[in-house]
């Protein structure tokens, strides 16, 4: 029996909850990812499955041998990237993972630019504002934003992500202008679905930071929409100045609170996660050279502001 279609196949079974999700996955039929587990299960001497008319549950040998396999197969894969990029010419392919609105605005415009320096390299860009599995879904390095990066891949900062509270000039010349964070909660204020729990963190000058339960009536996970609705009037917003730096400066947004920072529950630092199987591996270190080179020391938005 070759173990390897085999143990990847159980590691599928657990990941979709049936052979059926497996063989999916796989693009095989449930007959063969039936046959394999049986046969792993032999092999082994012990059950794997909790077998049921509704699902599949693993047993305290299948928990176990989960966890084996699922480094062994990791094992596995930094091995073939090894092989695959000996030398120091990127080549293959660069899977890239990083969040809606600063993927598309700031990691997009740099891929041309890339791929025409090294001819042999291909990038994908994974665009999610859902927490990836690097290994899981063959993710080569994730951009996130987070306070705290994983304690299992190796996290390098890459840019301050600095926001501001701000609002269309229409708007506050029809409702005033907030000047303490209390004042929000007279003024529509656009709620982040995924971030704020309609309730803003401001930080003042000494570090004290001020809840506010802010109303709001229109909601969004995704920021591009919510600059939209703040240019067309419809209330106050915090906003990441990558994607609003162009609105203020031409005036078509106005900062209000600037003596107060907002604290994201995600924080502010952007990190670019990898595996460690990944640290050598030239087409990754290619990526990560270019987004150095791009933000730092300041990143280009803060530069025209």
């Amino acid at each position: 029996m070759n173990w390897l279609p085999a143990w990847e196949g159980f590691v599928r079974v657990v990941e979709g909850g049936s052979m059926a999700a497996a063989a999916r996955a796989l693009g095989c039929t449930r007959a063969q990812v039936s046959k394999q587990m049986a046969e792993l299960e032999r092999r082994l001497g012990t059950r794997l499955f909790e077998r049921s008319t509704r699902r599949l549950a693993l047993t305290p040998a299948g928990e176990v041998f989960h966890q084996h396999a699922l480094r062994a197969l990791e094992a596995v894969d930094s091995t073939e990237i090894a092989v695959r990029n000996l030398g120091d010419t990127p080549r293959g392919t660069l899977r890239v993972s990083a969040t809606v609105t600063f993927g598309r605005h700031c990691v997009a415009p740099l891929l041309p630019e890339i791929a025409a320096a090294y001819p042999e390299l291909e990038i994908e860009l994974i665009l999610t504002d859902h927490i990836v599995d690097l290994v899981g879904d063959s993710i080569d390095l994730a951009l996130r934003m987070t306070r705290m990066p994983p304690d299992d891949a190796v996290a390098r900062r890459i840019v301050s992500l600095r926001r501001v509270v701000c609002a269309a000039p229409a708007y506050l010349e029809r409702h005033g202008s907030p000047r303490l964070p209390q004042d929000l909660l007279q003024h529509q204020c656009l709620s982040y679905v995924l971030g704020d729990n309609k309730t803003w963190g401001l930080i003042d000058g000494r570090g004290v930071e001020t809840p506010v339960p802010v109303r709001s009536r229109i909601h969004f996970n995704n920021a591009d929409c919510m600059l939209d609705a703040v240019l067309a009037g419809h209330g106050i917003a915090i906003l990441p100045t990558y994607l609003c730096h162009r609105e203020l400066a031409a005036g078509t947004l106005r900062t209000v609170l600037d003596d107060y920072e907002p604290n994201i529950v995600y924080g502010r630092e952007l990190y670019a996660c990898y595996t460690p199987s990944r640290v050598r591996v030239p087409k990754v270190r290619v990526f990560l050279d270019a987004l150095l080179r791009r933000f730092q020391p300041v990143p280009p938005w803060e530069r025209a502001g």
